[in-house]
C-alpha cells in the first residue's frame, strides 16, 4: 500500500504536523478521529494545507510586518480546513489580523461559523457567496484558492489584483473554460492545433495553457510568480501552485508575452477578459 494511503495513529501523528499546530484544531476540524488517529483521506488533505501554509509563512510574516492588521482571504474556502490552520499558527496570538473565507455553499459556511465560534476564533469572517461577488476590505493582504475549480481561481486573481493584494498562493483545479475555447478557435487548423486536436490533449493541453495565461498575467501586473507543484502526486492529482508577490506596477515584457499568446491560440478567458482590454 501507498504511505499516502495508509492511516496514521494516534502515537505517530505529531510527526505529521507544522510546529505549534494543535491536536484539538485537527478534532475540530474532523481531520483526526476521536482517537486521534489520521485516516488516509485526511492525512492526504492536511498535507497539502500544511504544505501550503509552510510555502505562505514568508508572505504571511511579512504581510504582518508591514501592516497593522492584515487581511488574509481564503476564497473558495470549502470546509475552511486552510483558513482555520492559517489562523491559529498566524494570528490566534496577535491582536490583529483579520482571516476571510468566501465559500458559496451555505451547509459549509455554517458549519464554519460554528466551528470558529467554539474554539474563540474571534477574527475568522465568513462570507457566503460566490467568490466574485462577495463583500471585501479595500485593501487585502493574501489571497488564497486552493483547489479553486475552472473560472473560481480566476476570480481569485481579479479579487488578488483588484484589491492590491500584495501575496497571492493558488492551487487551480479542474479548467474547462480554455479547453472549450480551444475547441471553437480557429486555430486548431494550424500547426499549433495538433496539440489539442484530441479530446484528451486538448483537456490537458486547455489545462496548462490557462495556467501559463495566468502567470503571464499575474507578472504583466508587476506580480513576480513562482510555478511549482504543491505536494507530491500521491496526494493530489491537481496539484500545480502558483505564487505570486507584488514587486512593481506593471511589467511591459509579459504582457506582450500573453498578448501574443493570445492572438496564437485564439483563446481569451475570464481572467484575461476581467482584467485586460484587448491588444
Amino acid at each position: 500500500m501507498s504511505d499516502a494511503r495508509q492511516k496514521v495513529s494516534a502515537t505517530q501523528v505529531r510527526r505529521e504536523l507544522l510546529p505549534n499546530q494543535s491536536l484539538e484544531l485537527l478534532k475540530t476540524l474532523h481531520l483526526l478521529t476521536r482517537d486521534g488517529d489520521l485516516n488516509a483521506d485526511a492525512r492526504r488533505k492536511l498535507k497539502q494545507v500544511n504544505h501550503l501554509v509552510g510555502l505562505l509563512q514568508p508572505g504571511l510574516d511579512e504581510a504582518f510586518s508591514r501592516t497593522p492588521n492584515p487581511v488574509i482571504a481564503d476564497v473558495g474556502s470549502g470546509n475552511s480546513y486552510l483558513g482555520f490552520v492559517v489562523y491559529e499558527l498566524f494570528l490566534k496570538e496577535r491582536t490583529a489580523g483579520e482571516l476571510l473565507s468566501v465559500e458559496s455553499r451555505p451547509e459549509l459556511t455554517e458549519r464554519s461559523k460554528e466551528r470558529a465560534t467554539a474554539l474563540g476564533f474571534s477574527r475568522m469572517r465568513f462570507e457566503q457567496g460566490a467568490i466574485a461577488e462577495a463583500q471585501y476590505p479595500a485593501k487585502l493582504d493574501v489571497v488564497t484558492a486552493l483547489h479553486a475549480c475552472d473560472t473560481a481561481t480566476d476570480d481569485a486573481i481579479i479579487v488578488a489584483i483588484q484589491h492590491q493584494a500584495e501575496h497571492i498562493a493558488l492551487v487551480p483545479c479542474c479548467q474547462a473554460e480554455v479547453a472549450q475555447q480551444l475547441k471553437d478557435t480557429g486555430s486548431k487548423d494550424s500547426p499549433l492545433g495538433a496539440l489539442f486536436e484530441h479530446p484528451w490533449h486538448r483537456r490537458e493541453f486547455g489545462s496548462h495553457l490557462t495556467n501559463v495565461i495566468r502567470a503571464l498575467l499575474l507578472e504583466s501586473f508587476g506580480y513576480q510568480v513562482t510555478v511549482t507543484e504543491l505536494t507530491g502526486w500521491e496526494h493530489s492529482l491537481k496539484n500545480e501552485l502558483i505564487l505570486a508577490r507584488k514587486v512593481a506596477k506593471s511589467t511591459k515584457a509579459p504582457r506582450a508575452k500573453l498578448d501574443a499568446l493570445l492572438a496564437s491560440t485564439g483563446v481569451r478567458p475570464k481572467v484575461v477578459r476581467a482584467l485586460l482590454a484587448r491588444p
